[in-house]
């Protein structure tokens, strides 16, 4: 009785050390492979099997598909230098003989062009405003046309104009010259004024920007002013 009482109490249990050694190999082999086991117990060297990851086959590139419409730039003009101040480009044989007008001013270049169905038909070096009346950005619909025009607050001449802006602001002829501003106003040679007054209607759009670039295929206006 007293050999299984001290038994009972001590609980302890004499085990080969060879069995240790082999159950915790199968142990580990069960959870984390035998090559693992191996290295730990065996002195083996494991090596990992190698693991053929599936191959994506190569998606086809798909071209976009070139983008048309009457406010798309389709072509431009040939002019390979600056243009001058009191020069002026406009050649309208790439263009068709009517189409949608839209006029865009880069401030940066004090460039204007004219656009027709897409195509560069006009372009001239402009005056503009500077200091506390400076020319605006933005997109501008032609409220009104008036060839004879007179300021009412400059009393100035303003031949050709078409108004963009509720407090004057307008395209209108100009003495385009290094050294002239104007007060706000977009400021183009006279007889590109004239051109521009007589194939331009109320509601055309002159899109103002400030250093914006455009080349062929390129929107010139999108989402709700493309209409």
């Amino acid at each position: 009785m007293s050999f299984l009482k001290g038994w009972s109490d001590k609980r302890w249990v004499r085990m080969p050390l060879g069995f240790l050694v082999t159950g915790a190999a199968s142990l580990l082999a069960f959870h984390v492979g035998q090559n693992v086991a191996e290295v730990a117990f065996g002195g083996g060297k494991a090596e990992a099997a190698a693991v053929m990851a599936p191959v994506a086959k190569p998606v086809p590139a798909v071209a976009a598909k070139p983008v048309d419409g009457p406010f798309v730039v389709k072509s431009i003009l040939p002019i390979n230098e600056p243009i001058k101040f009191g020069k002026f480009y406009w050649d309208e044989t790439r263009a068709p003989a009517s189409g949608k007008l839209v006029v865009t001013v880069d401030l940066t270049a004090r460039v204007i062009s004219v656009f027709r169905d897409g195509h560069e038909i006009g372009a001239a070096a402009i005056l503009k405003g500077y200091g506390d009346k400076p020319t605006p950005t933005g997109i501008f619909p032609i409220t009104q046309k008036d060839a004879d025009h007179v300021s009412n607050i400059y009393d100035a001449p303003m031949p050709w104009m078409m108004r963009l802006t509720n407090d004057g602001v307008s395209i209108h002829g100009s003495k385009v010259e290094k050294g002239y501003a104007t007060n706000g106003c977009i400021g183009v040679p006279d007889a590109f004024a004239e051109k521009l007054f007589r194939i331009a209607s109320l509601g055309d759009k002159v899109i103002v920007t400030d250093g914006k670039t455009m080349q062929v295929g390129d929107p010139i206006l999108a989402g709700e002013h493309a209409s």
